[in-house]
Parts: C-alpha cells; structure tokens; sequence
C-alpha cells in the first residue's frame, strides 16, 4: 500500500492535500492523478509518503531462500545480515522502483490527457466573417478594449473604467457603445481573468439597452498574457501595451482558435493536468506532435498565415516560414504554388513535404485551394476531363452530381491511381475549402448573465466543457467558476475515462447536482435527475 501523512501542513494554507494527511490505498489501485498529487505535495514538503510492503512474508520467503530451514551456529548471523539487507538494501530499492514505475505510468497518462484536451481545443470552430471586440477585464488598470475586423486586422484600441476604484460606468458604457455601433460589432469576447463576471455584468447589462442584435462569449484567456509579454507579440504590436495585446488575442481566439492558440507555449492554454510535475522534455514533444497534426490536419492558408502557424506546417522550419513572410511582404500576395519553389531554403525535397497543406485561394490554378497534392494535378484533371468538368468547377452541385454517377474503383483503374487516392481527391474536388473544425458544435454565445446565486439543485443548463481530467471534466455553465461533472456522474455506463464520454469544447447539456456559496464550487451532473 502506498501511505501518506502530513509533514508541514501548516504550509498547506488552502488545504489542497488535506484528503493525503491521514491517506492509504493498495499500489494495484491508486489511480494516476493521486500519484502526482502525493508526489507534488512530497516535494512541497507538505507530505510524507511510503510504500508499506508485507514486511513478514518477504522476511519469511527471504529465510526460505537464504537459510532454507537449516539447524546451523551461523543462524542468528545470517538472519541479522538478512534483516539489514532487507532494511538497508533491499526494501528501499524495491520503493524506489515501485515508485519511479508509478510515476512513470502517472506521467504518460497526464500527457495523454494532456494532449487529447489540446487536440480537442486547437479544432474548436473558427467565428468566420464576425467584427469582434476584445475585452481585457481588469479593475484598477481599467478594461482594454479591441476591435478586429473579420480578417483578424486591429482597427481600434482602447481603455474603459467601468469598475472601482475608478468606476466611470456611464462613460465606459457610452464609449463601448459608440465602438460597437461605429465598428459594427456583432460579438464580444470578454476574456475570463481578474474582473471577468464583472466586466460580463456590464457588458449584458449594455446589450439590454441596445438596439442592434450584439451578443457576447467568455474567452479562456489561458495564456495570452504569457504571448503579450512574448518577443512575437512585441513584434507584431510594437508599440502597445501587454494588456492591449492580450485584448487582441482574447478576441481573435474568438474568430480563429488554431491561428492565435499556435503562438502560445501549449503548457500554457490552460488544458492540462499536473503539467508542470512531468517530464518536461516528453511533454513537449507530444503537444508539438499534436500542434503539428492538427495543423496540417486543416491546413493553412499562404496568404494569411503568420509564421507561428506556418512553422508548424510539416517541413517547415522558424527560419522557412519567416522566408515566406518575408516575400510575400516584398512581392505580394502568392497567386500559385509553384512560386514557393523560389524561397530560399525550401528546396525541392521540403516543398514536396508541405505543399500538400498550404492553400491558395483565389490563384491561377483552382486546384491551389485544395488539400490535392501537385503530385496528383494530372491525374486529377483527368477525372475532370472524364466526368466532363474543369478545375473551375471545384464544389459545385453540378460536380457533385457527375461525381455521383461515377463508380470509382472503375475510374481508378482507367487512370492508374488507388482507390484511396482517388477518393481523397474526390473529397477535396466536392468540397475543397472543407474545414474539419466545421463539423465541431459552435461556441454558446450569451446575452444575459448568470450568477452562482441563481442555481437550484436540479436546474437544466447548457454548458461548455472546457477541461477532461481523469476524474471527471469541468464545465462552463456560464457562472464565474467551472461546474465538474464527476466522473461517476457522466454516465449511466461504466466510463473507464473522461475521454470515453465528453472532449474540450463539447456542448453538453447538464443539471446542477449541488453548489457550494462559500467555496464557489458546483457540482454537475449529465445524468437527468429522476
């Protein structure tokens, strides 16, 4: 059994590892996340912990062993060399390993959960074509305020003191209202830090009083100060403030999650669990391998990617991407593929690797657009030319007939290609700009507010899972505190994991299982109460 006692607790002010002071649980049961937070509060100095081993049946196998029931004058010798083998040698090396096998285990589930919370953010649906105004709440510095037009470009930078100890709530109002009727703001985007529910008060309160459809959404800010303050923030905004910065980012989250999210550490978007507490080195190569997949997996458009995205588009190296944006900041717009050949440092071998996933919308060539490989343009054209259509019709229904009444394995043959190909490329012919974050539920927007004094046990609420860990998964319900659903309370089956049930960004319906005014905690359920 592993067994935990409180060392100096009196540093446990928020009485974080209370459940641990007084702790034992069999090794063959003790879940992962236990593990980290035994090993977190030992190297705080708050715990202490120990494996309890079957003392006397070890010390029994090692007689057999050793002595093997033998009548000798050396038997009170070896059994003294027996007992301070095992003492001093043999048990703490078995601890020792038993506990780096724990950890280990405990680690690689962490960076599982880690990393399928990530992949799960990084595909949550981009707010196409939306005006969006980013709000950086804050009380004494005032809420910073920014406008991004549907392109993602800063039109208007701002400050409002809605709040003590300033409180110019009549000014601030009247400001955001003039922003949001001259910009045409059609959503804003509140970032959920210091004064966020708040800010969130004001911000329904003014959209009562107007007479335009505005409606507002709470953005995760996790890490968006950390990219303010970054050498890419202060190279694309140089002559802003971090909090300023952080009101862009906070807004364009809300338009394109992957473009803003990739310029973050990904330990910092705020998904993990114990993140911190493993290795750090295999931490970072899985959420990189995740960047990159998904990435790639919607691919990216040359024209408006910034080099944070594009560096992570396979081949692509910092130094590649930033050549890309060097030249189309000299010439222009790129109108054709076959002009990132002339990049410097993008040799042939690199260009074969990425060229599958960067895009050219409106170019010289329509295949441009799509995730078809060059590799397979003229095998493409061929299945156009056979069904009687041209690249120019990419997406339309008439394709999408012609396409229908094809039998492709028949098609396959005729040009040489597999069926697999061939369906890939269909895909890409009927529907070319296909994004898969477009399959993901929208984002709930808001136009009124709700407190954590407004819910009843048993109360029906629409909410947003924001993080899966192994022992349920939080929920925003809107109120100023994440609800969890226990893992017991997800399911009317077993549920092995989280995972098996809900991801990051998931739409759930829940019921309000119990609140608690003083800690600021709720307890949901997604099992309908009876």
């Amino acid at each position: 059994s592993l067994i935990t006692s409180g060392k100096d607790i009196e540093n446990d002010e928020k009485n974080v590892y209370e459940m641990y002071y007084d702790y034992q649980e069999p090794i063959k049961k003790i879940v992962p996340h236990r593990i980290l937070a035994v090993n977190r509060g030992e190297k705080e100095g708050i715990l202490k912990a120990a494996i309890e081993p079957p003392a006397e049946n070890i010390r029994f196998y090692l007689d057999k062993q050793v002595i093997k029931g033998k009548q000798t004058t050396a038997r009170p010798f070896i059994e003294t060399s027996i007992d301070d083998a095992y003492k001093r040698l043999i048990q703490p090396s078995i601890e020792r390993e038993i506990r780096k096998e724990l950890t280990e285990k405990a680690e690689e589930q962490a960076i599982h959960i880690f990393a399928e919370n990530l992949r799960k953010l990084l595909l949550q649906p981009p707010m196409k074509g939306k005006r969006v105004l980013g709000v950086d709440p804050a009380f004494r510095t005032g809420c910073k305020l920014a406008v991004v037009d549907d392109t993602g470009k800063v039109h208007h930078i701002g400050v409002i003191y809605p709040h003590p100890p300033v409180q110019k709530k009549a000014e601030a109002k009247q400001k955001v209202k003039e922003i949001i009727q001259s910009s045409n703001i059609e959503v804003i985007a509140i970032g959920n830090g210091t004064a966020s529910r708040e800010t969130e008060q004001f911000i329904a309160d003014l959209i009562q009083e107007l007479d335009q459809p505005v409606s507002y959404l709470i953005v995760n800010e996790a890490g968006a100060s950390v990219y303010s303050a970054s050498a890419l923030a202060r190279e694309e905004f140089p002559d802003l403030q971090v909090e300023e910065r952080s009101a862009i980012s906070i807004a364009r989250r809300l338009q394109d999650p992957l473009a803003e999210l990739v310029k973050i550490d990904p330990k910092s978007v705020g998904v993990g669990q114990y993140q911190h507490d493993v290795s750090q080195k295999q931490l970072n190569s899985s959420l990189t391998f995740v960047v990159e997949t998904v990435v790639n997996q919607v691919g990216v458009n040359v024209n408006t990617a910034s080099q944070a995205l594009l560096q992570y588009v396979s081949g692509l190296s910092k130094a590649v991407a930033g050549n890309i944006i060097k030249r189309r900041e000299e010439i222009g717009r790129f109108t054709s593929r076959k002009e990132l050949k002339d990049i410097p440092r993008l040799g042939a071998k690199t260009y074969e690797q990425c060229i599958g996933f960067l895009r050219i919308a409106d170019g010289q060539d329509p295949l441009d657009r799509t995730g078809i490989h060059p590799e397979s343009y003229k095998e493409t054209k061929q299945f156009l030319r056979m069904i009687k259509m041209t690249p120019d019709d990419l997406g339309t229904e008439q394709l999408k007939e012609k396409i229908a009444e094809v039998k492709l394995d028949e098609a396959a043959e005729q040009l040489d290609i597999g069926i697999i190909t061939l369906q890939d490329i269909v895909d890409q012919l009927t529907r070319p700009e296909r994004d898969p974050r477009d399959e993901v539920p929208k984002p709930l927007l808001k136009t009124d507010v709700l407190k954590l004094e407004d819910l009843k046990q048993g109360m029906e609420l629409q909410g947003t899972v924001r993080n899966v860990v192994d022992f349920g998964a939080f929920v925003d319900i809107g109120v100023k505190q994440d609800g969890l659903v226990h893992i017991s309370k997800l399911s009317n089956r077993f549920v092995k994991h989280p995972l098996d049930v809900v991801s990051v960004g998931d739409i759930v319906t829940v019921w309000v299982d119990s609140v608690d005014q003083a800690k600021g905690r709720v307890a949901l359920s997604m099992l309908k109460p009876e």
